[in-house]
């Protein structure tokens, strides 16, 4: 083995994410769904772990089997973990200290860069799946204020009890046609909104069209870990 290079079995993997345990179909554009990717990135299942865990339990339960999957990830070789929960940003500082790579635990890590970028009197508004579940330590975790405008989806939202239920076969335009009334509503209520960052992981497939819709900047976790991935790897430029 040459010095300097550890050995890994797995080679050409530069992103690890961290899958929680569902069942549910995922959508081109989900965290979860390898057609997401333009690049390599390595899953790893957190058996046991279920959404309900992290955003109605007690996160801090789950750091073990976090702990787990991050000593696998990073084995294997990756450069960055991330996480398929954005109310995992709970769980930030914890996650950070333990990982020896750069950690993303949430798509709402991009906020106060956002912030700065906007025009004046504009406010970062956020786009939530469980409205009721989201506390002022998901966002004071990550170095943000609390009071951003935030919309959710319904309870009984078709994509919620989708996810719920673990259903198979969902219907991608009724999930999308809900994404789209909740950010409608958003800048209805909140018409200073001035970009949109959608804290699930699961909205991803549904980011395009609410930027055609609303004509304004969306983020998620996907531009997140886009933006992870080139520091990482920077595209090489030549004269």
């Amino acid at each position: 083995m040459e010095p300097g290079f550890p050995a890994r079995a797995v080679n050409g993997t530069i992103i690890g994410i961290i899958v929680l345990d569902t069942g549910f179909e995922r959508l081109p554009g989900d965290i979860a769904h390898v057609n997401t990717w333009p690049f390599a990135v390595q899953f790893r299942l957190v058996r046991g772990i279920r959404p309900a865990d992290v955003i109605n339990g007690d996160p801090q339960r789950a750091l073990p089997a976090f702990f787990a999957a991050i000593d696998d990830l990073v084995e294997l070789g990756v450069s960055a973990i991330t996480t398929s929960c954005g109310f995992l940003s709970a769980l930030q500082n914890e996650l950070t200290a333990y990982a020896p790579v750069p950690f993303l635990s949430s798509a709402l890590l991009q906020i106060p860069l956002i912030e700065r970028t906007l025009p004046a009197q504009k406010r970062v508004g956020i786009l939530v799946s469980d409205l009721d579940a989201l506390r002022d330590v998901h966002l004071l975790n990550i170095g943000v204020k609390p009071n951003l405008p935030m919309v959710g989806l319904p309870a009984d939202s078709l994509l919620r009890t989708n996810m719920r239920i673990n259903k198979r076969g969902v219907d991608r335009d009724a999930q999308q046609r809900e994404v789209i009334a909740a950010a409608e509503q958003l800048l209805k209520i909140y018409p200073d909104t001035g970009a949109i960052v959608c804290e699930c992981a699961n909205f991803p497939p549904y980011s395009a069209a609410i930027a055609h819709r609303l004509r304004l900047p969306v983020y998620d976790i996907v531009t997140l870990i886009h933006w992870m991935h080139m520091a990482l790897v920077p595209p090489r430029y030549s004269s």
